[in-house]
């Protein structure tokens, strides 16, 4: 049930901008930011929030109070292809008549969408593989498997989100920049003359990584690739995917760079005292004093991504042979 202090809100940025702060179930992420842009006599819908039993009612009240309801929509465009962010898009779509635009690298959902058990199974075999303990395992499939997956419905986009798209609206056209490492559909969208930027989960006002690890080669690579191509990019306004709209887009950069060189470090450093497994290094990439279920989850994540990181720099390789699977240092 949605408590009072979780229902939808909705604040006007600027004239013709408005942040819908829908709310999320997880722990520590209370809330995600969709953007309704005036486009004549609707909105254009950057992201949709989740999806699941009553989540389309929240956006309808958050739409309310900019003064819209669903069937003014006429375009949604989603940042990247996570729950959060895309959860609700088949819904809007039907009852909107509108089209669907996302980056054709969406797919990485596919799977969740098509079979959730098969999904849940490959989750909990590369987190065995992982070292993850038997009882951890059983503890976190019995509060997934037959949980709502978050998002409604088979997407069926209308366009590709790549360069060279633009998306129109009353502030003018947004440009579209490939920006993969968060997921591998990630984009942000960019309008020049209004020094504008929205940067779904790539950049956040609060300085904090995720990596949707296993899907490409080398996530953190593309995220810090991506990070040199918004950096590029004139903004005054970041519009973001959680929290409040901030300023100092190239500052942000710089703090993230920092973040992902100190984490990579505290990888390689675990390394440094033998081989370990993956859930091995959790401990040192966010310190034991902060280890419980919900970082531990986060946790492997981000160690796997990092360790994908340092292999395809050669720092790093997984020992052959190994179940569950050890990685060394190789320099």
């Amino acid at each position: 049930m949605t408590t009072n202090a979780e229902l939808a809100r909705t604040d006007r940025i600027l004239p013709g901008v408005w942040r819908l702060r829908l709310p999320l179930p997880w722990p520590g992420v209370p809330h995600g930011n969709a953007f309704a842009i005036a486009a004549g006599d609707g909105v254009v819908l950057f992201d949709t929030g989740i999806g699941g039993e009553g989540r389309l009612r929240q956006l309808e009240l958050a739409l309310a109070q900019a003064g819209f309801g669903i069937g003014d929509i006429k375009l949604v465009v989603c940042t990247h292809a996570h729950v959060d962010h895309c959860g609700l898009a088949t819904p809007i779509v039907e009852e909107a008549g509108c089209e669907l635009w996302i980056h054709p690298a969406w797919e990485h959902i596919r799977r969740l969408i098509d079979d959730p058990d098969a999904a849940l199974d490959r989750r909990l075999e590369v987190a065995r593989q992982s070292g993850v303990p038997g009882w951890a395992l059983e503890r976190y499939e019995s509060s997934r498997r037959g949980a709502e997956t978050g998002i409604d419905g088979i997407l069926a986009p209308d366009r590709d989100l790549v360069p060279g798209v633009e998306v129109e609206t009353d502030l003018g056209a947004w440009q579209v920049y490939e920006t993969p490492g968060h997921a591998p559909s990630h984009v942000v969208l960019h309008q020049p003359e209004r020094r504008l930027m929205i940067s779904g989960d790539h950049l956040l006002g609060r300085v904090t990584v995720f990596y949707d690890q296993g899907h490409t080669p080398d996530p953190v690579g593309e995220f810090l690739h991506s990070l040199t191509v918004v950096e590029g990019l004139e903004t005054d306004l970041c519009l973001a995917g959680h929290g409040r709209p901030f300023r100092d887009t190239r500052g942000k950069v710089a703090a993230y760079r920092e973040l992902v060189a100190e984490q990579t470090e505290r990888i390689r450093a675990s390394l440094a005292s033998g081989p370990k497994t993956a859930f091995e290094t959790v401990p040192d990439l966010i310190g034991r004093e902060n280890l419980n279920p919900a970082t531990a989850t986060l946790g492997l994540q981000l160690s796997l991504a990092y360790l994908d990181h340092l292999a395809k720099t050669g720092e790093a390789a997984p020992i052959a042979g190994t179940d569950p699977l050890r990685w060394e240092r190789t320099t």
